[in-house]
C-alpha cells in the first residue's frame, strides 16, 4: 500500500544458529521422549526448536529402523540403504579405523586402503559375483570418508613412527612446569585407556581351539574398554572406568550399576568416546582426585597428564581452575605414557591369575563341572567383580616406578616396603594354574595373550564383532521385557548366613593350636561383618514390630465385629476405648 513502511520486523527477530544433527543425537532425542521427557523440556535441554525436535520424533520409525543397520551415527542424513561386499567392507573398516584411533595407532592412506582391499577379499565370497575387483581408490576413499565421518582424521601419506627425540626432551619440559606450579607427586596423575577380552583363554588351549572351530560369534572376542590411572606417588588408585557394548547385560538382573565397583557406562562399540571421557573428568575424577586432596590436607591442585588421542578433548583445561591438563607430544604415547609403562601389563596379569584360580577352585569340588563348564557359566558381572580386585592387586610400589621416563625425580626405592610382586613371578603362577586345568601354557602362552589385548583387530575379529552386535540387537527385540526383583536382604536368609559362619569359624577352633590367631581372626571377621549385623538387628526389630502390629489391628477388628449392639447410642470412639491401644504392646 502507498505510504506504507517496509516492515523490518524479520531482521529485529533473534536468528536461530542452524545446527546439524546427527543420527546418534537423534535417537537420544527419541529415547528421552519415549523416557518421559516432554517435547518442551528436550527443546530447551538441547537448545532446538520445538518444531525440529517434533519432526525428530514423527520420524522417529525410521531413525530406529536406520539405526539397525548403520554404523555410521554421525550421519546427519538417512539416506536409502547400501548393500552389497562394499558396503560391508566399509562397515568393518569403520570399525577398524575407529579401533585404531582408540589406540592413537597412526594411520596412513595407504595402510588403510591395503586393510580395505583386504576385508572385501573375505567378506565378497558371501555375495552374488565373488570375482569382483575392488582398487581402493583415491576417490573411493574421499567418499568414504565423507560417509563415515572421518572429516577430522589426520591421515597421512607415510607410516608414523614414535618420536624418540620429543620423548628425550620432554622429561625436563614437564619436570620445568611442576616445578613452576609447585605441584608435588601426588598431585599429579596420568589416565590411559586400555581394552580387555574379558573371557579370552591363551590360544593353545583345547577351549580356544574349539571355539575357533564353531560357527558365530566366539566368547573370547567379547570385548570392554578400560580407564585406569592414579598419581605418581602411587598412593591415589583411581576407581576403573569401564566402557561395555551392552547397557543392561543379563549378568546385571537385580544389581544397581551404581554399586558396581568400577564406573560403569556404554555404548555400541565399548570405546571411550569424547563424551564419555569429558563425562568422566567433570563428574567422576575432579570428585575423586578433589576427596582425595580433602582426606590426605594437601591442596587441591592437580595436574592430569594425558595422551593426545582424539576422544580426548583439546580444553579439558578450561573445565575447572584448580585442575591443569597436560598433553604428551604426538607419537611419544608408547615411550612415556607411565600407566602404559607395566601397571597395564601387571593388571592383566593379575586378572587372567585370578579367573585360572577361580576355574582351579570351580572344577576342583565334587561337582561334576568341567572348565568348559566354568568358561560358559563365566559372565560379564564376574569378570567386573575381578577386574576390581585384579586393580587393588596393583601396588603402590608398581603405581610410582612407572613414572620413571616422565617424571624420574619422583621415584622412590621404598626401603621397608615388601618385595613387589613382578610380571614374571605371576606368569609363572598363571602356568602353574594352567597345568592344574590341564592346558598346554607356557609364559609365552601369557605374554602372548596379555598382548593380544591391545592387539589390532583382524578381518576375522571385525567380522565376529558385527556379528555380535546384529545377535544382541536381534536378542533384545525378541526378548520379552521382564520386571526384575532387585537384590534386597531378608531377615531369614541373613539369620541362615550368620549361622553358617559360626558353624564354619566354631570348625577352625577347633583345628586351630593357637587360640591368639584365631580369636585376632574371628575378631576381624566380627567387624567385617558388623555392618551386615546391624542391619539385621535392624531387619528383625521392624519385623517384630509390623507383625505386632498386623496382631493388635486383628484383635481390634475382632473385638469389633463380636461385641453385642449397644442399647443406647455410642460414638465409635466409645468402643475404642475399652480395647488396649497398640502403644501398650509395642512398651
Amino acid at each position: 500500500m502507498p505510504g506504507k513502511q517496509p516492515s523490518d520486523s524479520k531482521s529485529a527477530r533473534p536468528v536461530r544458529k542452524r545446527k546439524k544433527i546427527d543420527l546418534e543425537q537423534k535417537m537420544k532425542i527419541v529415547k528421552k521422549y519415549e523416557g518421559g521427557q516432554s517435547l518442551s523440556s528436550i527443546a530447551r535441554e538441547l537448545d532446538l526448536a520445538t518444531s525440529t525436535v517434533k519432526s525428530i520424533l514423527n520420524d522417529s520409525a525410521r531413525i530406529k529402523e536406520h539405526m539397525k543397520g548403520s554404523a555410521l551415527l554421525k550421519s546427519t542424513v538417512i539416506t536409502k540403504q547400501r548393500s552389497g561386499a562394499i558396503y560391508e567392507m566399509e562397515k568393518l573398516l569403520t570399525m577398524w579405523m575407529e579401533d585404531q584411533i582408540q589406540k592413537r595407532v597412526p594411520l596412513s592412506l595407504m595402510i588403510i586402503q591395503a586393510k580395505a582391499k583386504s576385508i572385501f577379499e573375505d567378506v565378497k565370497g558371501k555375495y552374488s559375483d565373488p570375482n569382483a575387483k575392488f582398487v581402493a581408490s583415491h576417490g573411493w576413499f574421499n567418499r568414504f570418508k565423507q560417509r563415515a565421518n572421518f572429516h577430522n582424521v589426520k591421515v597421512s601419506s607415510e607410516i608414523a613412527s614414535a618420536d624418540t627425540k620429543a620423548a628425550e626432551k620432554y622429561p625436563e619440559v614437564l619436570r620445568k612446569l611442576i616445578e613452576e606450579y609447585g605441584y608435588t607427586a601426588q598431585q599429579i596423575f596420568n589416565v590411559d585407556e586400555t581394552g580387555l577380552f574379558w573371557k579370552k583363554m591363551p590360544d593353545r588351549a583345547n577351549i580356544s581351539k574349539e571355539e575357533k572351530m564353531m560357527p558365530g560369534f566366539k566368547a573370547s572376542k567379547d570385548r570392554l574398554t578400560l580407564l585406569l590411572g592414579g598419581n605418581a606417588a602411587g598412593d591415589c588408585k583411581l576407581k576403573p572406568l569401564l566402557v561395555y557394548h551392552s547397557e543392561n547385560p543379563c549378568a546385571f538382573k537385580g544389581i544397581s550399576k551404581a554399586t558396581l565397583p568400577v564406573h560403569f557406562r556404554s555404548n555400541q562399540k565399548a570405546w571411550i568416546t569424547m563424551a564419555l571421557f569429558k563425562d568422566w573428568f567433570i563428574n567422576l575424577f575432579i570428585p575423586e582426585v578433589e576427596k582425595f586432596c580433602r582426606e590426605n590436607n594437601i591442596p587441591f591442585k592437580i595436574m592430569l597428564i594425558v595422551d593426545n588421542a582424539p576422544g580426548h578433548p583439546a580444553n579439558l583445561d578450561d573445565f575447572h581452575p584448580n585442575v591443569k591438563v597436560v598433553f604428551l607430544p604426538p607419537n611419544t604415547t608408547s615411550l612415556l605414557q607411565p600407566m602404559d609403562k607395566g601397571v597395564i601389563a601387571n593388571f592383566k596379569a593379575y586378572y587372567l591369575r585370578r579367573t585360572f584360580a577361580q576355574a582351579v577352585e570351580a572344577t576342583g569340588r565334587e561337582t561334576g563341572k568341567t572348565l568348559r563348564d566354568f568358561w560358559k557359566s563365566y559372565n560379564i558381572y564376574q569378570a567386573i567383580i575381578n577386574i576390581a580386585r585384579a586393580w587393588a592387586e596393583v601396588t603402590q610400589v608398581c603405581l610410582n616406578a612407572v613414572w620413571k621416563k616422565a617424571c624420574p625425580q619422583f621415584v622412590r626405592s621404598f626401603k621397608g616396603f615388601e618385595k613387589d610382586e613382578t610380571y614374571e613371578e605371576v606368569a609363572d603362577e598363571i602356568v602353574k594354574l594352567a597345568e592344574q586345568l590341564e592346558l598346554e601354557v607356557d609364559v609365552g602362552d601369557v605374554d602372548e595373550l596379555i598382548e593380544s589385548h591391545g592387539a589390532e583387530l583382524s578381518n576375522e575379529d571385525l567380522m565376529e564383532l558385527e556379528a555380535a552386535k546384529v545377535k544382541e540387537q536381534t536378542e533384545a527385540e525378541d526378548e520379552v521385557e521382564e520386571v526384575e526383583e532387585p537384590r534386597h536382604f531378608n531377615t531369614k536368609e541373613m539369620a541362615l548366613a550368620f549361622r553358617e559362619i559360626d558353624s564354619a569359624m566354631a570348625r577352625f577352633e577347633k583345628m586351630d593350636p593357637n587360640s591368639s590367631r584365631f580369636l585376632k581372626v574371628n575378631r576381624g571377621i566380627d567387624e567385617t561383618l558388623a555392618c551386615y549385623r546391624q542391619m539385621y538387628e535392624e531387619k528383625k526389630k521392624a519385623t517384630i514390630q509390623s507383625s505386632l502390629y498386623k496382631f493388635v489391628r486383628k484383635v481390634e477388628r475382632s473385638a469389633t465385629s463380636t461385641s453385642p449392639q449397644p442399647s443406647t447410642s455410642k460414638t465409635p470412639s466409645d468402643d475404642s476405648d475399652n480395647i488396649m491401644p497398640f502403644s501398650s504392646f509395642t512398651n
